[in-house]
């Protein structure tokens, strides 16, 4: 009875029995935290990895292992401390020939960082293999060219001037077999639009591999004029090179046209195409029928061709 009576005392709401109670787990739970920790563990940790090579001469071929595990020994405190992140060094792998190394094995670095972990011992790695690519670093200028088939016009409109790339290319860094696959121009697609206006966009560069290259500049300005125009006919007048003598040419001396100008240029063309002339060379040409198309030259700026009819010519 005396005993029940001890228990149901204690246990009574009273706070000073209950402050000496939480004092007591309190400090048994500190004293078994502390003794915790002061034991030897292992536990496996990730580490963060850093490759160490001329990074002026060399660049790698996209993503480096960023960490690696390991299953270490060491004192509680210790383990509890790399695992929360404190005092996690960055281990180091240093590469003396960059580009000859395309994998580690996991079991040849125990040796390698056994000294930068700072008081804890490695059992073993449990990355089996870290695969790495790095390259010669190279650099190469590039044309930009566009690409405006996702580009249409609104009817009755069309680009009526040369397209202006600013700049007109690029200067691309990075792995040198990366450079060395792409082709002698970077293609730059234009979104998609339907236009009855001039057009002036900043367009990104986009390449393979885009995230192991450096480009400068990132991005570039493209533009074009657009305006209303017309298609119009005209018959102009042919010019003879090369004609063999058995040719008789007499017979031909105009071919009609197709000519594509803007509405404010109408009053012009009439003029301006009088010194536009369609070009048939009979260079090399051996006795039989041939359906020939003339080159049109002399053409104003401002119209783009968009047929011409062909001529029949008997050797």
């Amino acid at each position: 009875m005396n005993f029940l009576r001890v228990l149901i005392n204690l246990f009574r709401f009273d706070r000073a029995n209950w402050r000496a109670v939480a004092l007591c787990i309190l400090a048994a739970s500190v004293f078994w935290v502390f003794n915790a920790f002061n034991k030897s563990y292992a536990t496996n940790i990730r580490f963060p990895l850093q490759f160490d090579y001329n990074r002026d001469r060399f660049v790698p071929v996209g993503s480096l292992p960023k960490e690696i595990t390991i299953n270490v020994s060491g004192y509680g405190w210790d383990l509890f401390q790399r695992s929360i992140g404190i005092r996690l060094p960055k281990l180091q792998i240093p590469l003396d020939r960059p580009t000859e190394v395309k994998k580690i094995v996991g079991s040849t670095l125990p040796p390698l960082l056994s000294n930068q972990l700072g008081g804890l011992t490695i059992n073993f790695v449990l990355n089996d293999t870290l695969r790495i690519q790095i390259d010669e670093r190279d650099s190469h200028k590039f044309k930009i060219t566009p690409d405006l088939s996702l580009i249409s016009f609104k009817e009755g409109y069309a680009r009526n001037s040369p397209i202006v790339i600013l700049p007109d290319s690029v200067t691309l860094e990075g792995p040198k077999s990366l450079l060395h696959k792409l082709p002698g121009s970077i293609v730059v697609p234009l979104p998609e639009a339907s236009l009855n206006k001039s057009f002036r966009q900043e367009i990104e560069i986009q390449v393979p591999d885009g995230e192991s290259l450096i480009k400068n500049p990132p991005v570039v300005s493209i533009m074009f004029d657009v305006a209303a125009v017309e298609i119009v006919e005209r018959k102009i007048g042919i010019a003879f090179a090369n004609v063999p003598v058995a040719v008789k040419t007499s017979s031909l001396d105009s071919v009609k046209i197709r000519v594509q100008i803007p509405k404010d240029q109408l009053q012009n063309f009439g003029y301006d195409v009088s010194h536009t002339n369609a070009l048939l060379d009979l260079k090399s040409k051996p006795k039989g029928v041939y359906k020939i198309y003339p080159t049109v030259v002399g053409l104003p700026n401002y119209a783009e061709l968009i047929s011409v009819d062909s001529l029949l010519i008997t050797f």
